[in-house]
């Protein structure tokens, strides 16, 4: 019989998928798409084939042990989606693979290392490895100690193997992905007759009642229910199953926490402008993708739920992508309330084994729609027929780590492929989004509020002029002093917007000015209460507050940049009766945190609800009839070309939280650069003005949407050899871009703004071009950069980066 080989992509930064062996008895379930057990070096791993009946490797090949699953986890659709992009942003096929499935999905072996005992002395690191495992009971893995050793110990555990004085234990991955299951008790066999019942169970009323309410439940019904509403005991219930009478099995009991009761969807008139919407999003040709571009409070959240409904009426799926801030229970509840039985979340808050069970509602085809942050666009929907990307300008959808892809083009590249259509909505969409858009002729607009409520005023408030309250460090005027107290006099809610958290940015010594930085970052520590410490919000490094200054002994500091802990402070000293709640990083740090704050503030529970950009969108409470923005100066000098696109953005979206109830609004703006082009379109509601002013400015020297980027980071422990990598990096791209003719500018190396960061040096590059010829170069360069790149010195590579940070 003819041997057969697979590609399998492991979950690893490798350049290339292993060839392995398919055994003749996994030959059915080792297909494309497929997750299976292979083993690699001394672990067993989780992959996904990607490739059969591909040529023998040069050397012999392993054979694959295992194909845990009866059909392939992923589509073909996915499959094909997942090379499109390795090629696209110059990842590894591995890695792609490695977000389309969920964690609980993937999996690999430990090792266990038992202390046997010894024969000889060993010295050395052999010798601190058994005294590790002495100290831990004989016992422990690997991996751990590797940690307290803070060296590989594979070498030395192979000599210790064969001198008898440690054996090695080996787990298997777990290929079940922690999925939940519950007893269930089923009837056995054909139902009794009246006549059999009354002979086999007519003497012991306890089994004749456990057997009558099986019946009635259609022959299955969950243990613990069961013994539950019959007041049964487990003794009668096992005395069935010995007679097989009754199975007592486990099966998979999916866990969704948006389970339960929701609001019924009141029936909603669409106004003229969502008509006209709607019907032009009906038009768009499959495999296209239209702006959906109405300003806040204009009802796009109804027209995508229309959409959805038309999709699903064709047989076809859908998918939600929303920031992941945004996913609140007013997004996920409107949907729920329209669609109930047809949703699956996919959320960060979940457990890996929820979103594990979400995923796999969609792939068997029991949930038709998708909801959930940008990971959510690999959802396996099943005939997917539409994407929806809720505020679609958020920095959010682009991912962080390795593939550095976007979810918005992403999307775009997967509705090609399946023939769906693609729905971009936003107050203050991108400009790339805003270029593409108008070029295609597929912008729908929404320019008013439902009902023709009007947007509420925006005040811009100087504060090289204005009034400061004193006893604070805040940018806190009378002005918004006295609008807060009058929306409290008159029973509304206020909120307060400072993208800046903690107590102060940083603590600077008086006498010779210097701050307390990170040890590990390039960038000051910023000051904390409750706990008093000092805190970098890059590494998590934590200090306690210096007495003196570390450089001249100075016993006086002062603070500088008010954070979120301060303005709470603040406001519960002037504001004594209010009732407050703060919304940021370090307040949202548990399940369902976020959550629970807004779902007081829809009670009323809450006065002012006051916090970082967290509070900007995602909210819809009629009530809220001020927005302060405390400084809105505090992106707005950032070193990076976005940064005026990122305060436009975010303050037009917070003031459009205010006046969307019959009550109205308004919104203040506290700023020292009133005149600055982006806080002026932001108060003038104007997102066209300033995507024209804004693209203009960036046409020299030409950034995005004019010209396509590529970011290129060096990165490593040793300052010295990072930047002479960088150099040699640059002077190698200049090369290959000269033999290859095509028109890219090669910018660098210099310094990151933000040169350290977790102990590790940062230089990097920008390449500039037309997009069609940076890809060219990634798909040529990639495997080379990613051959560059190990442990001591990393290379990124990140293709349309949102920051240059």
């Amino acid at each position: 019989m003819t041997e057969r080989f697979a590609q399998v992509a492991l979950p690893l930064p490798l350049p290339a998928p292993y060839t392995y062996r398919i055994p003749a008895v996994l030959a059915d379930r080792a297909l494309p798409g497929a997750r299976v057990v292979v083993p690699v070096r001394r672990q067993e791993w989780i992959g996904i084939v990607t490739a059969v009946d591909v040529a023998a490797p040069a050397m012999t090949a392993r054979d694959i042990l295992a194909a845990p699953d009866p059909d392939a986890a992923l589509p073909p659709e996915l499959l094909t989606l997942a090379d499109r992009m390795a090629r696209h942003y110059g990842a590894p096929i591995g890695g792609v693979l490695r977000v389309m499935l969920p964690a609980a999905l993937w999996g690999h072996s430990s090792f266990i290392l038992h202390l046997v005992g010894r024969s000889v002395p060993v010295g050395g690191t052999a010798e601190r490895l058994l005294e590790f495992l002495a100290s831990k009971g004989g016992h422990a893995t690997t991996a751990a100690a590797e940690r307290a050793l803070k060296k590989p110990v594979w070498s030395v555990v192979d000599r210790l193997q064969r001198i008898g004085a440690i054996d090695i234990e080996v787990t298997a991955p777990d290929t079940r992905a922690a999925t939940a299951t519950r007893r269930v008790v089923r009837l056995a066999g054909t139902p009794l007759s009246l006549l059999e019942r009354e002979e086999r169970l007519g003497k012991t009323p306890k089994r004749l009642l456990l057997y009558q309410a099986l019946e009635e439940r259609g022959g299955e019904f969950p243990l613990a229910e069961l013994l539950a509403v019959t007041g049964v005991t487990h003794s009668p219930l096992n005395a069935m199953e010995r007679a097989g009478l009754v199975v007592i099995v486990d099966v998979e009991a999916p866990r969704d926490p948006f389970s339960g009761p929701v609001r019924p969807a009141t029936a909603v008139a669409l106004t003229d402008d969502q008509q006209r919407a709607l019907h032009a999003l009906e038009a768009l040709p499959a495999g296209k993708t239209a702006l959906l571009f109405g300003v806040t409070g204009s009802g796009k959240t109804q027209v995508y739920l229309e959409r959805i409904k038309e999709a699903l009426a064709a047989g076809r799926g859908a998918m939600v992508l929303v920031p992941e801030i945004s996913l609140t229970p007013q997004t996920v509840g409107r949907i729920r309330a329209m669609f109930p039985d047809d949703v699956a979340v996919l959320h960060s808050a979940l457990s890996d084994g929820e979103r594990a069970d979400a995923w796999r509602a969609l792939r068997r085809g029991e949930r038709r729609i998708a909801v959930g942050p940008r990971s959510a666009v690999f959802a396996p929907v099943r005939n997917l027929g539409l994407i929806v990307i809720d505020e679609e300008h958020e920095s959010s959808y682009k991912n962080g780590e390795m593939p550095r892809y976007h979810a918005r083009d992403v999307a775009a590249m997967r509705a090609a492929g399946e023939e769906a259509i693609v729905i971009l909505g936003s107050a203050t969409p991108s400009l790339e989004s805003w270029q593409r858009a108008t070029a295609a002729d597929r912008i729908v607009r929404l320019p008013v509020r439902v009902g023709d409520r009007p947007m509420p005023p925006v005040e811009m408030v100087d504060l090289r002029h204005e009034a400061l309250v004193p006893g604070t460090t805040l940018p806190w005027t009378d002005r918004l002093d006295f609008a807060v107290r009058a929306t409290l006099d008159a029973g509304n809610q206020s909120l307060l917007m400072l993208n800046r958290r903690g107590w102060a940015a940083y603590v600077q010594c008086t006498a010779c000015g210097t701050a307390v930085d990170c040890p590990n970052c390039s960038i000051s520590l910023t000051l904390h209460r409750h706990p008093e410490r000092l805190q970098c919000h890059y590494c998590d490094y934590r200090m306690t507050i210096p007495t003196a200054c570390a450089v001249c002994g100075g016993v006086t500091t002062r603070l500088v940049g008010a954070g979120t802990q301060q303005l709470e402070r603040l406001i519960a000293e002037r504001f004594p009766d209010a009732r407050v709640a703060r919304m940021d990083l370090d307040t949202t740090g548990t399940k369902w945190s976020h959550h629970r704050i807004l779902d007081r503030v829809e009670r009323g529970e809450v006065d002012i609800l006051l916090g970082t950009q967290m509070i900007a969108k995602g909210i819809d409470f009629p009530n809220v009839t001020l927005v302060g923005v405390v400084d809105a100066d505090t992106s707005l000098h950032l070193p990076d070309f976005r940064a005026a696109e990122r305060t436009f953005q975010l303050v037009a979206q917070v003031a459009g939280r205010a006046g969307r109830g019959p009550k109205g609004g308004r919104v203040l703006v506290q700023t020292r650069q009133p005149e600055h082009h982006a806080l002026r379109h932001a108060a003038a509601h104007d997102a066209e003005g300033f995507l024209a002013a804004e693209g203009e400015l960036r046409r020299s020297p030409a950034y995005p949407p004019h010209v396509a980027l590529v970011h290129l980071v060096v990165s490593g422990a040793d300052q010295a050899a990072v930047h002479a990598r960088a150099a040699a990096l640059a002077d190698w791209c200049e090369r290959t871009v000269a033999r290859s003719g095509l028109p890219i500018l090669v910018l660098g190396p210099a310094p990151a703004p933000i040169e350290r960061i977790k102990e590790r040096w940062r230089v990097h590059l920008i390449l500039k071009g037309p997009s069609s010829a940076l890809g060219r170069w990634i798909r040529a360069a990639a495997a080379r950069l990613a051959a560059a790149s190990h442990d001591d010195i990393r290379i990124s590579l990140d293709r349309d980066p949102v920051s240059l940070m």
